[in-house]
């Protein structure tokens, strides 16, 4: 695996889009980052072979499997978008401690670990510059599950203690994606039932439930905020097709809808991006649903939204209000961006101005954009992935040039991008 580990390494740089150009064509949507990051981790809990279909090529998958390898795991990839992971020689003292320190995904490595050897040793996992993101949820589920927690700073050791750990009822301090995660993979070898209450119902959540169904799990409620979660002694064995990512699906509708052009986008989900389409709607983008298949058509006049909430699912996804702050710039009226998860989500904002965008940071989770201003291209930075996939779209609905740098953050969650926007006729290159 050396070389799909390395493959991105070659593959960053930056891009250089001239703008000005609608899209048009049709583009398929990739497998679910997130859902694919914790299905790899889940893969962990058995010691027979797993084979994963669609899955993205993207460097945060890259990243997970090698982490996996470093410790004995043996990973096949047969064909492009499949993996096959077999986890019945591990020995997490070999972990990749560099890898783990760059990968925020890499916490939910936790309970698989931690259930399965005793004990774990993981240093503080890394990620995007969103915000302080502090891992108290995973505590709290973990000390509720009776874990022995021995450091939680810059090294998470937690130990089974003698008298093991405990199913039961698991109450999440918050609304935490990953910490039900880790709820879930602990819970699933632990035998007896475990109820998990104020669980995230994220579609990813629900596709790791899916997965550990076809393990062998007895799962009710996923989709809901209570979870109620039969665990087993032993796993087997599954194969599992990941779900489309619904984040990747709504960045190209937007894509579509910026440029003023008409994108049709094959393999999405309706049922995912229900309160993402019905926001576009009111903000005058023509849409059309057929079953597997959504199209986006720019062309009518855009209009601002009272406010863009960013809420956790089934509301609109932190991950894309960069995406409909850009879009915003294009429609006419004042538009409140309002992100009260992660308080490093704006940076994108001063980059938007500095290409002339009327844009205004009232603090760090509030944004006003005003429209319809014309943005022109210059050099610009990418603070994150889908800050990134952001200023991507400023460089596109820009004139002149943008230089975007620091494209390495958007390939961390966006399979070839820039390839699949050329498909469309961007005038995009990598350098």
């Amino acid at each position: 695996m050396v070389e799909f580990a390395t493959y991105f390494i070659v593959m960053a740089g930056r891009f250089v889009i001239n703008g000005g150009k609608p899209l048009y064509g049709t583009v398929g949507v990739a497998g679910a980052k997130n859902a694919v990051l914790k299905l790899i981790a889940a893969c962990l809990l058995t010691k027979e072979s797993c084979t994963l279909h669609n899955i993205p090529d993207i460097s945060d998958v890259s990243q997970m499997l090698a982490i996996l390898e470093s410790m004995g795991v043996r990973v096949e990839r047969p064909q492009k978008g499949t993996v096959s992971i077999a986890a019945d020689r591990v020995d997490p003292k070999n972990i990749a401690t560099s890898l783990v320190s760059k990968l925020r995904a890499s916490v939910v490595l936790l309970g698989p670990l931690l259930v399965r050897f005793g004990e774990i040793r993981l240093p503080y996992p890394g990620g995007d510059r969103i915000g302080a993101r502090p891992l108290d949820a995973h505590r709290s589920i973990f000390e509720q599950f009776g874990a022995e927690i021995i450091s939680w700073d810059t090294l998470l050791h937690l130990r089974i203690p003698r008298n093991g750990l405990r199913p039961g009822r698991i109450v999440l301090p918050e609304f935490s994606v990953t910490a039900t995660e880790n709820a879930m993979l602990t819970a699933s070898l632990l035998p007896g039932k475990t109820m998990l209450h104020i669980a995230a119902a994220e579609p990813h959540v629900q596709d790791l439930a899916a997965l550990l169904v076809r393990m062998g799990i007895n799962i009710q409620g996923a989709g809901t905020h209570d979870l109620i979660i039969f665990g087993e002694k032993t796993l087997s064995g599954a194969t599992h097709t990941t779900i489309p990512d619904p984040l990747d699906a709504a960045t190209f509708l937007i894509f579509g809808a910026a440029t003023r052009g008409e994108i049709e986008i094959c393999g999405a989900r309706e049922d995912h991006l229900l309160l993402v389409l019905e926001k576009l709607k009111e903000m005058g983008v023509g849409l059309k649903v057929d079953g597997s298949s959504i199209s986006v058509s720019g062309k009518g006049q855009l209009r601002a939204t009272r406010r863009i909430q960013a809420m956790p699912y089934p509301g609109i996804p932190s991950d894309l209000q960069a995406l409909f702050a850009v879009l915003a710039t294009q429609a006419e009226g004042e538009t409140q961006i309002h992100d009260p998860l992660f308080e490093g989500r704006f940076l994108y904002v001063n980059e938007l101005k500095r290409m002339g965008a009327a844009a205004e940071q009232h603090n760090s989770h509030e944004a006003l954009i005003r429209g319809v201003t014309k943005l022109s291209g210059m050099r610009i930075s990418s603070f994150d992935i889908r800050a990134g996939a952001a200023m991507v779209l400023a460089g596109l609905i820009a004139g002149g040039q943008t230089i975007i740098e620091g494209v390495e953050h958007i390939d961390r969650g966006y399979e070839d991008l820039d390839g699949r926007l050329r498909s469309l006729g961007a005038d995009i290159i990598r350098q």
